[in-house]
């Protein structure tokens, strides 16, 4: 995309969330976009469903408590933050459905979504499943960061690694990146061999694409594909000094749940930076 005109950060329960909203803050006033919030969270008669089957009314209510005393809680950490931050226009924004019903109809409309890396050992503390930023992604084809749960520096951006596939995903992703890629210091393009073609002299098409949005990259070509290429692609990230990573994500659904494949799930689950991915 040419230009970056709406963010919509995912809020939760998770000690991560305020950096979500400054992380998109930056964004937003680098790029000039508007920026919107949804907090969503699964409600905690959901989140602990053995619980409910012996559920009294006491203990139903106990849990709806819960959950208004922890949107309290988030509320407030949001309005210190956007009064700190001096967005006054930034309206507080809840779901009243499950976070992935909620959120996707809502991303549609946006350029840009800002989610955190999942982590199953911080659902149950974000109310929110390991499953739901990978759902998003695929579900509303719109190009998310995913944020580590370190969380990301006040600058990055500044050294991009591209993670290059000749596949739909990989292409959507260098597209959705072009306003970031473009502001870079310096910009990497990484590819493997996994077909064990001769094209090797010939330019990468990432490498036209990017030559005619004026983005110059410097091209590592790695060869043949051996081992993990999610750990290969975080491995490059490190050699080139990279804050921030561009790639493909790839998935399908099969009886309800989604398989992510192996690149987008070892980088889902090791990323220390940030990864723009778009399905």
């Amino acid at each position: 995309m040419d230009e970056i005109r709406s963010i919509l950060v995912h809020l939760d329960a998770s000690s991560g969330a305020m950096n979500r909203l400054r992380v998109a803050h930056r964004l937003a006033a680098t790029h000039g976009a508007e920026l919107d919030v949804l907090y969503a969270v699964t409600p905690a008669l959901l989140q602990y469903p053995l619980t409910t089957s012996t559920a009294d009314g006491q203990l139903g209510a106990l849990l709806t408590s819960m959950d208004a005393q922890t949107c309290a809680r988030v509320r407030a950490d949001f309005e210190r933050e956007r009064a700190d931050i001096g967005l006054t226009n930034l309206a507080w924004q809840q779901a009243n459905d499950l976070p992935q019903f909620a959120f996707v109809p809502r991303a549609f409309e946006a350029d840009l979504l800002v989610l955190a890396k999942p982590a199953t050992d911080e659902s149950q503390e974000a109310q929110v499943s390991s499953d739901f930023a990978p759902s998003v992604l695929i579900e509303s084809g719109k190009p998310a960061l995913m944020l580590p749960s370190v969380g990301a520096g006040a600058e990055f951006g500044r050294t991009i690694l591209v993670a290059w596939k000749g596949a739909a995903a990989s292409a959507r992703a260098v597209t959705a990146a072009l306003p970031m890629l473009r502001m870079a210091h310096s910009v990497h393009v990484v590819s493997w061999d996994e077909t064990g073609g001769t094209a090797a002299n010939h330019p990468l098409p990432v490498e036209r694409f990017l030559s005619r949005h004026a983005v110059s990259a410097k091209v590592h070509r790695c060869g043949h594909l051996k081992g993990d290429v999610g750990e290969l692609m975080l491995s490059m990230a490190a050699d080139v000094g990279a804050d921030m990573l561009v790639m493909g994500c790839y998935g399908h659904s099969r009886a309800r749940e989604w398989w992510l494949g192996g690149a987008t799930r070892t980088v889902l689950s090791a990323m220390t930076l940030p990864v723009l991915m778009s399905h």
